[in-house]
């Protein structure tokens, strides 16, 4: 026997009991629970918001695909609510549907409508969160305000959230429950203020969106707007110091200084709310977001024409635009040259004050006795402009009544004495003049 023993290998000996690696993928049983999940999945609830396609058009109802075991129907109904908006779509065309229910015989009822207004129901919750503009056109209107349409859903613009302009399209010629008529059809701005699905309550403000508006398109409009250029825009509202131009979106101030190189005492002696003027651009303040604009920057200055056109001692036309304790101003006619009348110069005799003898929107014939176009000042006078009196010549003949015809008769060669009373009715006679 060999005294030399093998000695064995113990890993020779050890067996494997790991688990072969399954492919669960491809598994018949997770095949078979990822075909179930699928069908489960497809198998609509009432509620749900699916995407389908139309298969069929028949006379008063569509037949909607989903991937359900059955088409989905849309009825007459649910069509007639949409209006023209889907009137163009056609066998293939995709549409949104919410699933209603299955009728007694085991059609599934599909609502194209109610799948657009949850759609705009989410579509507003949005707006309301985000707090963005949106546009809108007026569908109809009640007694406390208009309504506008956001899809399916009828959103209430309240009178108090109307904007001014909106609000200047009432009407007041007709019954309360017409006066927002004239403003259907017109697309407004809107802001969601408030919504509730439950209570079917959606209310929505022109005023706050407005302000937002315009406050962005003053923003654009500052940053665009050059100091010395010239722009147009309409007249929006007028106030004692000024008035105020839309230049689209934005407003510029034309202060009363700025409006003629005469004297203005109101705007609305140069201009009228509505009216379309070109404006010079005076000042842009970025900070204070402030527009300062001139009119009468665009017009000569009268002033550099005035030796041309006037002389001392010329006849002209003016009237009286202001009167003051020394004197009264005047405006010359066709000019937005003023000068100032003395009260010294006003009449011949003394007078306490100006109104005595001229009252402001007057005109008269006046003379220019002193022009300082340095200073820009004129003098002009009221009482060397009126014509001076025509003196009148009167032949007086004093016959004594006497019942003798030839008392009349005068001896040309006999000195004439007249008697006392003879001279006293002469010089009563015959007027005296300054």
């Amino acid at each position: 026997m060999n005294s030399q023993q093998t000695v064995l290998d113990p890993a020779e000996f050890m067996f494997d009991f790991s688990e072969p690696e399954i492919d669960m993928k491809n598994h018949p049983m997770a095949l078979l629970l990822e075909e179930f999940e699928d069908s489960y999945m497809k198998m609509p609830v009432m509620g749900d918001i699916r995407q389908g396609v139309i298969v069929d058009k028949r006379s008063g109802e569509w037949l909607v695909d989903i991937g359900f075991k059955s088409e989905g129907i849309v009825s007459s109904k649910d069509l007639d609510r949409l209006g023209d908006e889907f009137n163009g779509l056609t066998i293939g065309d995709e549409v949104p549907v919410y699933v209603m229910r299955e009728d007694r015989e085991g059609n599934l009822m599909l609502s194209i409508s109610k799948a657009k207004a949850e759609e705009d129901w989410i579509r507003a919750e949005q707006l309301l969160e985000s707090q963005e503009t949106d546009e809108g056109m007026i569908s109809g209107y009640n007694r406390g305000g208009v309504i506008i349409k956001i899809g399916q859903v009828r959103g209430f613009v309240p009178a108090s959230q109307l904007s001014s302009e909106s609000q200047s399209q009432q009407r007041t010629d007709v019954d309360p429950e017409e006066r927002w008529s004239r403003l259907v059809g017109m697309t407004l701005r809107y802001k969601v203020i408030d919504l509730d699905r439950r209570r079917n309550r959606l209310i929505l403000s022109e005023r706050l969106a407005m302000r937002e508006w315009r406050q962005e398109q003053k923003e654009k409009l500052l940053k665009s707007l050059q100091e010395g250029s010239t722009v147009e825009g309409v007249v929006s509202s007028l106030a004692d110091f000024g008035a105020f131009v839309n230049l689209g979106g934005a407003d510029g101030l034309i202060h009363l200084s700025e409006l003629s190189w005469g004297r203005v005492n109101h705007p609305s002696e140069v201009v009228q709310i509505g009216q379309t003027v070109k404006v010079y651009v005076l000042s842009v303040d970025m900070e204070r977001k402030r527009i300062g604009l001139s009119l009468r920057r665009l017009q000569p200055e009268p002033w550099e024409t005035v030796s041309e056109k006037y002389a001392v001692g010329q006849i002209v036309r003016g009237v009286i635009t202001k009167l003051v304790n020394f004197g009264a101003f005047a405006r010359l006619e066709n000019d937005a040259v003023e000068g100032l009348i003395h009260i010294s110069e006003l009449a011949d005799r003394r007078i306490a004050h100006p109104r005595e003898v001229v009252s402001e929107g007057e005109e008269f014939d006046l003379r220019i006795i002193r022009i300082d176009i340095e200073r820009r000042r004129m003098g002009l006078s009221l009482k060397q402009a009126l014509p001076e009196p025509e003196s009148d010549e009167f032949d007086w003949e004093i016959v004594p009544l006497d019942e003798n015809p030839d008392a009349h008769v005068v001896d040309e060669e006999a000195p004439v004495v007249e008697t006392e009373a003879e001279t006293e009715m002469h010089e009563m006679a015959v007027p005296e003049f300054a």
